[in-house]
């Protein structure tokens, strides 16, 4: 009875549950076509990379808006907002199934991203809202298993549905998906009007901090080093371990499943000590990638550096998510932004970097470029902790 009172309607539980879910949807649209770029080729009649334009026009389009639509949206009822961002995406997949029209699909594909950051900003900032403050940790983290899920689970789940059956399928499973959360945030999520209205000066105003840009740049730098090498992880282990593309995905799947552990083993640290999370981070990450350069070829050690690497991404995810809106607690729907912009910006510049590497010498070395970025981070690590340990000070 205990356990089944925790999902009561408009508790926190629940409403945390339904976030996740709603992310999971979210980060599915987004992510999950990566899948079926060649059976998109195949049913729309185009290449395989013009096929590419439905994930980077998505994330493009997401990366701009990351700063601004939460911010633009951040005095507006939670739950409209929430069912704005869930309708667009319902309709925009619906329009996707049903259209044979390739740019009409790249309209579709566009609109919902603009709302991507505020559902998944919004998520966030509710969600830790939603607990005591000494919980927040917590719950983040849980709406982060969403975020993985929609990585890890939606592009294998859509790419055999929409192989197995058709295209048409495949976009139904998001449009199911997101539905579902529709009609949930309906029916057990209570009107969140927002009580305490900040203005657009003031939201900005977390930017005249020293420790909100040492965040900015640290998180840039750490999301870099992760998704710089895992950008390249498939060639990595086909060129350097030497393996078949089926031990391929099953590495994949280790890495996402320890992700999902990695973001639950954060909920729990981040609440006793977010300034040892912070500054362990690079440093274990950095022993990682030594490892995964002189070890990667034993597959028996890339098993293990893989699992170790799928639990430090998801424990770094949250860390740096709390690392910016620890920063700026008066402006929590911006400072969500801001951590989205920032994470997206070190993924493509990470990408850049060590598909350099990898141009001039070679695969192997790709994890120099996550090495560099983990070294600079360290700096902004330590500048963001002298700077909130100095502003404790002014206020003692």
């Amino acid at each position: 009875m205990k356990e089944t009172s925790k999902l009561k309607p408009n508790s926190g539980a629940l409403l945390v549950f339904i976030l996740t879910v709603g992310v999971f949807g979210i980060i599915n649209t987004e992510m999950g076509v990566i899948g079926i770029l060649p059976l998109i080729a195949e049913t729309f009649h185009v290449t395989v990379p013009e096929a590419g334009w439905t994930v980077s026009i998505f994330a493009l389009v997401v990366a701009l808006s990351a700063p601004v639509t939460p911010l633009l949206f951040s005095g507006v009822n939670r739950k409209k907002v929430m069912l704005l961002a869930l309708g667009v995406f319902t309709l925009s997949n619906i329009i996707s199934m049903l259209t044979s029209n390739f740019t009409v699909l790249l309209i579709a594909r566009v609109l919902p991203a603009f709302l991507h950051p505020v559902y998944v900003s919004m998520a966030f900032t509710v969600a830790a809202a939603s607990v005591s403050k000494e919980k927040a940790p917590k719950a983040v983290a849980k709406v982060f298993i969403g975020v993985s899920a929609g990585m890890v689970l939606g592009v294998p789940v859509t790419s055999y549905i929409a192989s197995e059956v058709s295209f048409t399928m495949g976009m139904a499973f998001f449009t199911m998906v997101n539905a579902l959360v529709f009609i949930a945030t309906i029916l057990f999520v209570p009107s969140m009007p927002v009580k305490e209205k900040l203005s657009y000066g003031e939201q900005l105003g977390v930017l005249k901090k020293k420790i909100m840009w040492y965040s900015v740049i640290a998180v840039m730098l750490i999301n870099g080093a992760l998704f710089g090498f895992f950008s390249y992880m498939s060639d990595y282990l086909k060129t350097v371990t030497e393996v078949s593309y089926n031990v391929i995905s099953s590495m994949l799947l280790i890495y996402g499943l320890a992700n999902i552990a990695g973001n639950v083993i954060a909920g729990k640290q981040l609440a006793m000590n977010l300034v040892r999370s912070m500054v362990l981070i690079p440093f274990v990450l950095f022993a990682s990638y030594v490892c995964l350069y002189f070890w990667g070829e034993w597959i028996t050690a890339m098993v293990v550096i893989i699992l170790l690497l799928g639990v430090l991404a998801g424990y770094a995810q949250n860390t740096m998510q709390y690392m910016i809106t620890d920063a700026a607690p008066e402006a929590p729907d911006f400072a969500n932004g801001l951590y989205l912009l920032s994470a997206n910006l070190g993924t493509t510049i990470g990408a850049a970097v060590c598909g350099l590497f990898i141009t001039y010498s070679g695969t192997r070395y790709s994890v120099f470029g996550s090495l560099l970025f983990l070294v600079a981070s360290v700096v902004f690590v330590a500048l963001r902790v002298r700077a909130k340990q100095s502003h404790r000070q002014v206020k003692l």
